[in-house]
């Protein structure tokens, strides 16, 4: 059949020999690299949550930012609408309930001037 010489048939083992430690060499090298890509992509991943979340949080922090602003304006607002009426100068902006009738009401009927009340007294 097939004359083999005892040369060939140790070259042939030889090769084989070579071909399985470089297969077992490269296995572990391959496998690294693969454990590796799938590390790299698990952290782009997390990396990419947590940026995510934060860009949320961020945008959670500007708007409640926003309304402080709009509330402390509004609390400005309200300090020196406190000081006008403080001054008297808001007077006008007191309320119409009944209690705020008083003064208004004199100087409408003239009564806060006396000599308007004289006069309707002498008629």
């Amino acid at each position: 059949m097939f004359a083999v010489s005892t040369g060939g048939i140790v070259a042939l083992v030889i090769i084989v020999a070579v071909l399985v430690v470089i297969a077992v060499a490269l296995i572990p090298r391959l496998n690294r690299a693969r454990e590796e890509r799938r590390l790299e992509a698990r952290r782009q991943e997390v990396a990419g949550q947590h940026r995510a979340e934060a860009d949320a949080r961020e945008q959670r922090a500007e708007l409640a930012e926003r309304e402080a602003r709009r509330a402390r304006a509004e609390a400005e607002v309200h300090q020196q609408e406190a000081q006008l009426h403080e001054q008297g100068l808001r007077d006008d902006r007191l309320g119409d309930g009944p209690a705020d009738e008083g003064r208004f009401a004199r100087e409408r009927d003239g009564a806060a001037d006396p000599d308007a009340a004289r006069e309707r007294e002498v008629r």
